[in-house]
């Protein structure tokens, strides 16, 4: 292909980009939007998988057969995530089983935020509640991304994460109006899970290496500090609301701006999670690995079962 044909090329795939229409598998795309993507989905696929695991211990010990069955289902979801997310990477010319060994040997990314453990049973409601309400200002604008299969996974995930946002609230809320022990114990794991959540934005805008080219292409809509401070305004009256204190001291309204001011992040532990030193980094991965191993046989117990159904068809044809 010549440089004439391929700038008549990117000339097609910008105007649409700026029509706001969709890209679409087929279409010609530049080769650094289709590494973006595969980077951005892969790593909010992994991030639904791995997330599974600081709430999936937690099934057993939930205080009541409610609670059991309305964590299983939320795991269950993220699970059903992933594969949504997966499957719409797979679009993109890239394998399942590459997309898995780039989690598994570290060259993919999942959100920071799952490398945090969970102490306790208030901790599955801040997660709902932090986690998942930050997931949902993340992810909303991305159902109207530019690449056409991330774009439609997007819309039920932000339906299913708007439950399960309204799930941990209801459990934290369940705490507060409890003993001052459960009170306690809510206040925690706010104290623990809100700068995690913080985090989970990205790095402010100066130090984003992707943002600009990700507005760019439509990818994202908003910038990573928009959407932080989106979820800071968001969530700040729901503490109140809860009778629970935000562990941030500088934390105040500013009338003038209508939003509200916050401390200084601590980027140091960010990128120390980031790359792989967190608390719960090394035993996320391993337990990702075993799963795999150890799934092994099932994989190929599938393929000997479609290989051999194939056959008997082609019998049966003939």
């Amino acid at each position: 292909m010549s440089q004439n044909e391929i700038k008549d090329l990117e000339k097609i795939f910008e105007e649409k980009i700026a029509r706001d229409e969709r890209i679409e598998p087929k279409d010609w795309m530049p080769e650094k939007y289709r590494k973006t993507h595969i980077r951005q989905i892969s790593q909010h696929a992994h991030s639904e998988i791995v997330g599974m695991l600081p709430e999936g211990n937690w099934i057993t010990r939930a205080p009541s057969l409610r609670r059991k069955v309305a964590l299983l289902a939320k795991v269950q979801d993220e699970a059903g995530h992933g594969l949504y997310l997966y499957s719409a990477c797979e679009t993109l010319g890239i394998s399942r089983e590459e997309l898995y060994e780039q989690l598994h040997t570290g060259k993919a990314k999942y959100s920071s935020i799952f490398n945090y453990p969970t102490l306790t049973w208030a901790d599955i409601g801040a997660i709902g509640w932090l986690v998942d309400g930050a997931a949902i200002i993340n992810q909303v604008p991305l159902c109207n991304t530019s690449f056409g299969p991330y774009a439609r996974a997007m819309v039920r995930v932000c339906k299913e994460e708007s439950f399960h946002q309204r799930q941990g609230y209801e459990i934290m809320l369940t705490l507060c109006n409890g003993t001052e022990e459960q009170k306690e114990m809510a206040q925690d794991a706010l104290n623990r899970w809100w700068w995690p959540s913080l985090m989970m934005f990205g790095p402010t805008d100066e130090e984003s290496t992707h943002t600009e080219q990700s507005m760019k292409w439509k990818l994202k809509r908003k910038t990573n500090d928009e959407l932080r401070q989106q979820f800071i305004d968001q969530t700040v009256p729901q503490a109140d609301i809860l009778g629970l204190t935000i562990p941030d001291e500088d934390l105040k309204f500013n009338n003038d701006t209508g939003h509200y001011e916050f401390g200084e992040i601590n980027w140091d532990e960010f990128w120390q999670v980031v790359k792989g030193h967190g608390m719960c980094n090394k035993e996320r991965i391993s337990a990702r690995k075993n799963a795999w191993d150890n799934g092994e046989w099932v994989r190929d117990a599938a393929v000997a079962y479609a290989e051999k159904n194939s056959e008997k068809e082609i019998q049966q044809a003939i």
